[in-house]
């Protein structure tokens, strides 16, 4: 029986294509517009077709995928380069653990941020995130991607995600936190005078 020469082809175009919604969703996270998104999206599909010839089947093509816009953006993105301060873990810990306590007389199964109408504070909570720390959330937490494959992405240690993952998350549940009190969601929390 003939294999057909194409089907390698086809098959690595089929999985570009089952991926450009997870890829467009990662763009408008990047760049925050839409339309700059879809440039973006335009871009890194561009790369990927010039470079098939790196891609190797069997590998997460998502993943590949997401580290060819990342890059793209970066090269075109005119930012500067800013260095977050690196703060102790274990007080990093003893905060997100005093945020939890705090909820817990009002929302003790921790359901209120599952709320679909929370849907565009998370969106803006995550939009005000860092870039650093938003990225790694939405690869991990949104994307699926495991803290190996994020690191791939992002050119950075695994503990690196980690870090960035924990306080990204952190940040988004302070915003999430005092949006569910200002909307009624949750009862306030008693501040210590």
């Amino acid at each position: 029986m003939r294999q057909n020469p194409d089907a390698p082809r086809a098959a690595f175009e089929q999985e570009l294509l089952s991926a450009i919604e997870a890829v467009h969703r990662f763009a408008v996270h990047l760049t925050r517009d839409p339309s700059q998104a879809e440039d973006l999206v335009q871009e890194t599909y561009l790369r990927a077709l010039a470079h098939r010839d790196q891609y190797q089947p069997g590998t997460n093509c998502r993943a590949w995928l997401f580290t060819i816009c990342r890059n793209a953006f970066l090269k075109g993105a005119r930012h500067s380069v800013r260095e977050v301060a690196t703060e102790d873990a274990a007080l990093e810990a003893l905060a997100a653990a005093g945020v939890h306590a705090g909820m817990a007389g009002t929302d003790p199964e921790g359901a209120v941020f599952e709320r679909p109408e929370l849907a565009d504070a998370i969106r803006l909570a995550l939009e005000k995130l860092p870039e650093e720390f938003r990225t790694a959330v939405v690869l991990v937490d949104m994307e699926d991607q495991s803290y190996a494959e994020a690191a791939r992405v992002l050119g950075v240690p695994v503990g690196t995600v980690r870090s960035r993952l924990f306080r990204g998350r952190r940040l988004l549940q302070g915003d999430l936190l005092a949006y569910a009190e200002d909307a009624g969601l949750l009862a306030r929390r008693e501040e210590n005078t």
